[in-house]
């Protein structure tokens, strides 16, 4: 007996399915960079977790599997033969725990008709070539979060698309907290994505090639929340797109995660939103007509670079490969497939774009984002295009710390007059001075860096009796006696009740 498997795309979209697509993979024609693509596929675990297997009716509980896919660029793929889409709908069926459901029971098994358009779907080549060997060199991390209870491939030609152009992605299945289906507690199924997108961070040290300093999440739908909250919670983290996601639509969900700060969104985002709902859409499925014009993140965004982009020809299930090659059409709604595969096209092309200018600083990727998406020759109609700039964040001393640190603390005091002068209210405590500079002092590898330190801030708060008292304390512990003394004797100048400058002046002078 077939098994009835209904798969939510998000938290309010009613489906009507009253048409068979009509694409193909190369009718998608997204153009691919110069790089050969490369795709791993396996299975880990997270020991910290249990869950249990939905179908195997057992109480037993295991350590949490994750299974992890990676797109990159390849070096070689000589002699090789690309995957065809049924080797990924083969991953979804291991994601699904029926790693035993035979071929040709794939379709219409979960979620997609079993018609003459999907079967021929299943036969077309991809362009990913199994274990191909990474090209030398670093690349930019993307890490994925799937859908709501999707799979890690369900986006798979936008991940091709991007390891040819030179970037790693990573990829695991959105799974429920407990077993594979999510309960009614989405704030809790959202916390577990997020700890697994954690982990997919954590797998990527393992890539020798991927550059870990350039990390940017991307999701589709529910994955959009969990990545907000990794962002928040994660510094790594430089740059986030998101695919219609959930955020749009489901604001009050962050709002009940302990971990959420819309000031904590402090680089670029990138949101790609569904068309309109026409009305007749909006009366049939009850949906809030709001939701055509609110988003709420994006208008609380004061300190991340944003941009929005409605899609005017996309409903939310095209915005993944399989939703595009496979989900059956909404009449009252959906675009002819033409539209649709156009669309997903000059998604890709953005994704790519955003990636290059935050990730890799690309000018020319900038250019384009920066531009109406008619001055990049796109037709007026297909996008509705916003964006705005991140407010100017307060320059604090952990900044000038920092570019202290880049120029080894020398040349404190002009470094200081060019920070004034670009942040004229920049103030620099110093309680925060001194405590950074014995920090340094005490390193028997830094000693003269925080002597440098304690120079500048003497100089700047010439009256202070404690710098002069940590400056003696330094050279004390360098064993530069004289230079010891003279600060301990300036600090008790300034303040004659300085018991310890009085102890550490016993102590040298006799």
């Amino acid at each position: 007996m077939k098994l009835k498997v209904f798969v939510i795309l998000s938290l309010i979209f009613g489906n009507v399915f009253l048409a068979s697509s009509q694409t193909s993979l190369p009718e998608i024609d997204i153009e691919n960079g110069p790089n050969p693509v490369g795709f791993k596929h396996y299975a880990t675990f997270d020991s910290s977790r249990t869950y249990s297997k939905f179908y195997d009716f057992s109480t037993r509980k295991t350590a949490r599997p994750i299974p992890i896919s990676i797109w990159y660029p390849a070096e070689s793929i000589d002699g090789s033969e690309a995957l065809d889409i049924l080797d990924y709908m083969r991953i979804l069926t291991q994601e699904e725990e029926w790693e035993h459901l035979p071929d040709d029971q794939i379709l219409n098994w979960f979620y997609y008709s079993n018609t003459p358009e999907n079967q021929k779907h299943l036969e077309e080549i991809t362009s990913a070539f199994p274990n191909a060997p990474f090209r030398k060199g670093k690349f930019p991390l993307i890490i994925y979060a799937s859908s709501f209870q999707a799979s890690s491939i369900e986006n798979f030609a936008l991940f091709e698309y991007l390891a040819s152009h030179g970037f790693v992605v990573i990829s695991s299945p959105s799974r429920g907290t407990k077993t594979r289906w999510f309960t009614g507690n989405f704030p809790m199924e959202i916390e577990t994505q997020v700890r697994d997108v954690e982990f997919l961070m954590n797998e990527a040290n393992k890539i020798a090639n991927a550059d870990l300093d350039k990390i940017a999440l991307m999701g589709f739908s529910f994955g959009g929340l969990a990545n907000i909250i990794v962002q928040n919670r994660n510094d790594r983290v430089k740059a986030v797109v998101s695919l219609d996601g959930t955020e749009r639509y489901q604001y009050q969900l962050l709002e009940k995660s302990p971990f959420f700060n819309p000031d904590k969104v402090d680089v670029p985002y990138i949101h790609f939103a569904q068309k309109d709902f026409p009305d007749q859409v909006l009366k049939e499925d009850e949906i809030d007509p709001e939701l055509n014009s609110i988003f709420q993140l994006y208008d609380s965004l004061t300190r991340s670079e944003a941009y929005q982009l409605k899609m005017n020809n996309l409903s939310h299930s095209y915005f993944s490969t399989l939703g595009v090659l496979f989900e059956n059409r909404d009449l009252r709604q959906d675009k002819s497939d033409l539209e649709i595969m156009e669309s997903y096209q000059l998604v890709s092309k953005y994704v790519l774009n955003f990636l290059r200018s935050t990730l890799e600083k690309d000018t020319t990727a900038t250019e384009f984002l920066s531009a109406n998406p008619v001055e990049n020759g796109i037709l007026e109609n297909l996008i509705s295009f916003k964006t705005k700039k991140a407010e100017e964040r307060a320059f604090t001393f952990q900044d000038f710390n920092d570019l202290a640190s880049e120029q080894k603390y020398d040349g404190l005091f002009t470094l200081y007059e060019s920070v004034v002068k670009d942040h004229p209210d920049f103030e620099i405590p110093e309680g925060s001075l001194n405590q950074m500079a014995l920090q340094l002092v005490f390193n028997p590898e830094t000693s003269q860096k925080g002597i440098n330190l304690f120079l500048f801030g003497t100089k700047l708060f010439p009256n202070s009796a404690n710098l002069y008292d940590s400056l003696g304390e330094g050279y004390y512990y360098m064993g530069e006696k004289e230079k010891a003394i003279e600060s301990f004797k300036k600090s008790l100048k300034l303040y004659p009740e300085n018991q310890n400058a009085i102890q550490r002046l016993k102590e040298l002078e006799n």
